[in-house]
């Protein structure tokens, strides 16, 4: 949700505007801003410059817009346009100067127009926001402007991670003829219902609340901001940006101590952070407290998320990257999309998935370290990649490297290789299930817990006690955006496996290595004194020394084990049930001596909510009781991890 400044360094080197010789030292703010004019007076000599343009919904709000277009008018030209919830004020007010306009630049320098576009209820765009403003028609009504432009082709592509890629999914399904292609990246947060998969834009996973748009809220559900009034001209609007950026500045917020607040609909108020969406019934086009909707709520479906009853006619280019928060709705959308769009589009989607954390993409280095572990060289030429696809479906040029790209390309960590396929997952993949077994005491990583090829014959339970006011805390993992709460990556969690509460199934070592390259499903057999509860699943790589990296992880709220879209059931005490999770995600080589482990347990603080195990609705209650669980393990109660294999020779 973060987005990456480019580095003075790069800035320099795009801009040509010091001799190489004279990069390293220029770090000063008279330097960067010498950079940032070089970049400006450039872009003016180019392009037609048009900031602070107005732009009309249907419903009279306006959207401000950025736009630069080639001066050459001899021809018309595609755009390559960004909608973002995040402050794009072309003047830099700290610095006094302009601010980076590398990539505008270098769409100009390629031959494209390029639009900057605030979404709906933020800074200089009117109207209230919602979680992903009404981007449905708000998207269409901006397309159909944009394509009627005197300077364009009526092609239209857009670009973008995280906030500036969610929203495109939805609106790609409408069918706007302007629309010719998309680039998403780490878009997980536009994905409301696909498949298997109910996390409704990263909201639930299983059913438990992903905590991490809480604090993104904390900064982005302002209702309350100054506005110019409708007669203020475009110049006026300039010259006041150069004063104004109309961005909040909020008090930084300890939200390591901040998740800790119940009930979990207070979490806002008391950091006295802004009222809006997340717990307040306010003025916006889906409905407000969005802590208090459940996963099949019809709120959902409402606003601008993509579900998988839409179909998608257009090219599309994907970035995802396997420690994201959500890389499995990510990927179910690709094969939803890949098979049921009409025509070439079909056949017209490619996917790149990287060993990265959340829009990390481009700072992959000759060591990519994610967490604690080194991920190898990971670099890929994603601009590059883009502008090909850019030119194929915009312009109509011959690409060649678009033209020979295999549809996915994926990262084999551990390998720390680059692979190709032209399906998901991989042909020549096959399933591969292990067992839980245990002599009754799993706990711990000194537990006896095991994974086998078999069930075991007979049921040897492992217990233990879940007590919401002592979770166990999250470390590492797919995750992104909770401040100082939660880092995101692969991180040794023998320290969690300490904890008594913490079950832990180890695979013997693998004698020849085996590659685990798709869907992961934890199949459970579980009982519980509790009316409610949770139970939480974490894959693991284990090296010969012990180091134990987390490679995917998952929940389930079990009100909600036989469906999101039936009514609620409770647990009764005495009784086992099977749970199925939600399919996990990975691209892992296990090395020769390497093993693989499962965590079981009923928490992973903050980056999911404890369930309270009272059965209540649990974002407003303020005591939770201790829950005694078990996990059954025999021919009869299953329990079992079900990978997806490629079998390969050691690298």
């Amino acid at each position: 949700m973060r987005r990456t400044l480019t580095t003075l360094a790069t800035l320099l080197a795009i801009a040509g505007a010091l001799p190489a010789q004279a990069r390293p030292a220029a770090q000063n703010q008279d330097s960067l801003r010498a950079v940032r004019w070089a970049l400006e007076n450039e872009l003016q000599s180019l392009a037609v410059v048009e900031r602070k343009v107005m732009i009309t919904m249907r419903d009279g709000v306006r959207i401000q817009a950025d736009i630069y277009y080639p001066k050459d008018g001899s021809q018309r030209y595609p755009a390559i346009w960004v909608r973002t919830p995040y402050n794009f004020n072309w003047w830099d007010i700290t610095l006094g100067a302009p601010r980076d306009m590398t990539n505008a630049l270098t769409a100009i320098r390629r031959g494209y127009a390029w639009v900057d576009m605030q979404e709906r209820g933020h800074f200089w765009s009117e109207g209230n926001y919602d979680i992903l403003g009404a981007p449905v028609s708000d998207g269409v009504d901006e397309l159909d402007y944009l394509r009627s432009r005197p300077w364009s082709n009526g092609r239209i592509g857009t670009t973008g991670c995280s906030s500036t890629a969610e929203w495109q999914g939805a609106v790609a399904a409408q069918g706007n003829p302007g629309y010719a292609a998309f680039n998403v990246q780490g878009f997980g947060a536009g994905v409301g219902r696909v498949g298997p998969y109910y996390e409704q834009g990263n909201w639930y996973r299983g059913g438990a609340v992903q905590m991490l748009f809480i604090d993104w809220l904390y900064g982005e559900q302002n209702q309350v901001r100054p506005m110019f009034p409708a007669t203020a001209t475009q110049e006026e609007l300039i010259r006041a940006s150069k004063s104004f950026d109309l961005a909040q500045r909020l008090p930084p917020v300890d939200w390591a101590k901040a998740f800790w607040t119940l009930p979990e609909q207070d979490i806002l108020s008391a950091i006295d952070g802004p009222r809006g969406i997340f717990a307040d019934s306010m003025p916006v086009p889906t409905g407000g407290a969005m802590i208090k909707r459940t996963p099949n709520d019809p709120a959902w479906y409402r606003g601008g998320l993509y579900h998988d009853d839409m179909r998608i006619d257009i090219p599309g280019l994907w970035f995802m990257s396997w420690y994201d928060v959500s890389v499995g709705p990510n990927l179910e959308m690709f094969n939803i999309v890949r098979r049921t769009a009409r025509g070439a589009a079909a056949s017209q989607q490619w996917a790149i998935i990287a060993p990265v954390a959340h829009c990390s993409y481009t700072r992959a280095t000759e060591h990519t370290v994610v967490g604690e572990r080194d991920m190898g060289d990971a670099r890929l030429g994603y601009q590059e990649i883009m502008y090909a696809f850019f030119d194929k479906f915009l312009k109509g040029a011959p690409t060649t490297a678009i033209d020979t790209m295999a549809r996915v390309r994926y990262y084999v960590m551990g390998e720390n290789r680059w692979h190709t396929s032209d399906v998901w997952p991989p042909r020549g993949t096959q399933p591969m299930t292990f067992f839980l077994g245990s002599g009754g005491h799993a706990n711990t990583l000194a537990g006896d817990g095991v994974l086998t090829t078999r069930a075991p014959a007979r049921d040897t339970p492992d217990h233990f006690t879940y007590d919401p006011a002592n979770p166990v805390m999250s470390h590492g993992g797919n995750v992104c955006c909770q401040g100082n709460a939660v880092g995101s990556g692969a991180m040794d969690q023998r320290g969690t496996e300490a904890r008594p509460d913490v079950l832990v199934y180890t695979s013997e070592p693998f004698a020849e290595g085996m590659e685990l390259t798709g869907p992961i499903i934890p199949a459970l057999y579980v009982s519980s004194d509790a009316k409610d509860t949770d139970f939480t699943v974490k894959v693991l790589d284990v090296y010969p020394d012990g180091t134990a990296y987390n490679l995917d992880e998952s929940i389930q709220r079990m009100r909600y084990r036989d469906g999101y879209d039936k009514p609620l059931v409770w647990m009764e005490a005495g009784q086992v049930y099977k749970v199925t999770l939600q399919p996990l995600n990975t691209s892992n080589w296990f090395a020769p001596g390497h093993r693989l482990r499962i965590e079981i347990s009923s928490s992973n603080f903050p980056r999911f909510d404890r369930n309270l195990n009272t059965g209540g609705n649990n974002y407003d209650e303020a005591k939770g009781v201790p829950a005694h669980n078990t996990v059954h393990h025999s021919r009869l109660y299953p329990s079992s991890l079900t990978v997806t294999v490629m079998q390969r020779t050691q690298p």
